[in-house]
């Protein structure tokens, strides 16, 4: 024990001595939220709590009653090897309890009890106080997860069993090569705890994803457009451009061949073109929202008309991707510019009245505090968006990693989703204000006239194009009763389809997993509820119902050679998938 500690206060030592004089940045690492805003939102919840003290009196009586049963079963366990019904089940899906012990060992069985006990109790006394607004609601209930989740019996080293038994093994090694692990990710966050979800070498974009063949034909100062080689003699007459969302890259949907969203729709005959948005810094601070139309889909259209000689399109918007795609539609309509022949939204709000858990981080004191952090710098970093986005799946994306790298001395393990998750990017200051501000804050993207861009005044509701909308039952970003409220607003014929899964499984979920279902309906209701009620499930993927769809739009088959990249009158500028998206954050 003398010789770990020996290198532990090494390894500290050296980190203390070169961050000594100021080399640290360390920021608020809970991305867009304010701590302080917190203490606000309890002080509440406390005062209304104190106003019905019956209640929670008979929470802590019932949290009492099944915890003197936990005594007692465990004692006739411990004493006579009786074995009992758990008091409390560990919920579906919590692999936070997976080893074998938290089960079979009567002590860490307890524990883990304990734990969910008292878990259940507080989140439910916090869900029924009556009189808090919805903004603080949400916000307690938020914190109060995030805090619950913290104090697990697995995230510390004498109460998960598995970490004891590898520190008893190694005589403490594991926990050396944790602290090692920790300051090497504070030393990459320079100050900030950036946890490596994966390993970070053994991926390259361009090498190992994002490997589909194709040149970029257009560059602008924010995105490049690639278009993808056909891999079909024949190919669709009408082109096919996709949107992706630049709060993360757009190689998502081209990871690996296996589950690539854009080599599925080459190989079905699609002349793909996909914007690859920049990793901005602070010389593009200025840009806004409408500077995002103009120099991505916009440009995209153009250049698309000029290498394909065609007039139509079909465009697929994902996330806030789709979002940019529905304001697009509204500019063009007001334009009469009608070039798009059908739009697909995967996962896509342009009602924020029920946001998802994004929401708690949208209150004026919070985007005052986040506008004045992204002005100094110019844009919002990257693992500020990243923190948050990890804190709404915390055990997860933070608290099975802070087990693997630092309790159990692990190296993470290579996995190209994570990779990609942990790929992060930035957001130029005036757009994400105005989006944040525009959209999530005021919700003024429904309201005709709302929203402005380039002098333009959108009105979604003259939106007449042909329509799919994509929702996911599980997605926590972009709940799909509230993607689906824009079947409400647009005219024209409009499909909706349900995928199970969440955000990112639910959308990129390739045939060949069959995995996952589906669900359809050819009724509109206007209730989410009711849509769901009466549509059928389908096993699998949505995509070949989505290829069905969109052969009314795709045109005839025409010879795949006249859709080579680079031979048009936009020469390549280099190969797929560009530098843009090459960047990182570090």
């Amino acid at each position: 024990m003398t010789s770990i500690a020996e290198q532990s206060q090494k390894l500290v030592g050296d980190f203390v001595k070169q961050h000594s004089k100021g080399g640290g940045e360390a920021m608020n690492g809970m991305g867009m939220g304010d701590p302080a805003n917190v203490g606000k939102a309890f002080f509440e919840m406390t005062r209304r709590m104190l106003t019905d003290p019956t209640k929670l009196w008979k929470a802590q009586m019932d949290w009492w009653q099944d915890y003197i049963t936990l005594v007692n079963n465990t004692s006739r366990r411990w004493l006579a090897g009786t074995p009992s019904a758990p008091v409390i089940e560990t919920p579906a899906g919590d692999r936070r309890f997976k080893d074998e012990a938290w089960q079979q060992n009567a002590i860490f069985d307890f524990i883990k009890q304990s734990y969910l006990l008292t878990a259940r109790t507080i989140q439910n006394s916090i869900k029924e106080i009556d009189g808090l607004d919805e903004q603080t609601a949400r916000k307690v209930d938020f914190y109060t997860r995030q805090f619950v989740d913290a104090m697990a019996p697995s995230n510390f080293v004498m109460t998960n069993p598995e970490v004891l038994k590898a520190t008893i093994d190694s005589k403490g090694e594991n926990l050396v090569r944790g602290l090692k692990n920790m300051l090497e990710d504070l030393e990459r966050g320079k100050g900030n705890l950036r946890i490596r979800m994966t390993d970070e070498k053994a991926f390259q974009v361009g090498r190992d994803i994002g490997v589909t063949p194709g040149k970029v034909i257009l560059q602008t100062d924010l995105m490049q457009l690639i278009q993808y080689s056909p891999s079909t003699e024949k190919v669709h007459k009408t082109p096919l451009l996709i949107i992706p969302p630049w709060i993360n890259k757009f190689y998502i949907l081209d990871l690996r061949a296996k589950n690539s969203y854009v080599k599925w729709l080459v190989d079905q005959g699609h002349t793909v073109f996909m914007i690859s948005w920049v990793n901005p810094g602070k010389e593009l601070a200025d840009k806004g929202f409408d500077a995002y139309m103009e120099e991505g889909p916009l440009a995209a259209l153009d250049a698309m008309e000029k290498v394909t000689g065609e007039k139509e399109f079909n465009v697929v918007g994902y996330c806030l991707g789709g979002t940019l795609l529905a304001s697009l539609l509204a500019y063009m309509k007001a334009q009469k510019d009608e070039r798009v022949k059908s739009a697909t939204y995967l996962v896509t709000l342009v009602d924020f009245t029920e946001a998802g858990e994004l929401s708690v981080f949208i209150d004026e004191e919070q985007l005052a505090a986040l506008e004045k952090r992204m002005n100094k710098r110019g844009f919002l970093e990257g693992y500020e968006m990243a923190t948050t986005f990890n804190m709404l799946r915390a055990n997860d994306l933070i608290w099975s990693f802070v087990i693997n790298n630092y309790l159990l001395g692990k190296e993470p393990f290579p996995f190209d989703l994570l990779y990609w998750n942990s790929d992060s990017t930035r957001m130029p200051a005036a757009m994400h204000s105005f989006y944040l501000r525009n959209m999530y804050q005021k919700n003024l993207l429904i309201q005709p006239g709302g929203v402005s861009l380039k002098g333009t005044k959108l009105d979604l509701r003259k939106i007449d194009t042909p329509t799919y909308l994509v929702g996911t039952k599980e997605d926590h970003i972009c709940p799909w009763k509230s993607v689906y409220s824009a079947t409400q607003i647009y005219k024209g014929d409009v499909e909706f389809v349900l995928s199970g899964s969440g955000h990112i499984a639910g959308v990129v979920n390739h045939p060949d997993a069959n995995k996952y279902q589906y669900w359809t309906s050819s009724r509109l209701e206007k209730s989410a509820d009711d849509w769901f009620d009466g549509a059928k499930e389908h096993p699998g993927s949505w995509w070949p119902h989505w290829q069905q769809w969109i052969k009314e739009y795709a045109g005839n088959k025409i010879d795949a050679d006249k859709r080579i990249p680079g031979k048009g009158k936009l020469k390549a500028i280099e190969d797929a998938p560009g530098t843009y998206v090459k960047f990182k954050v570090v």
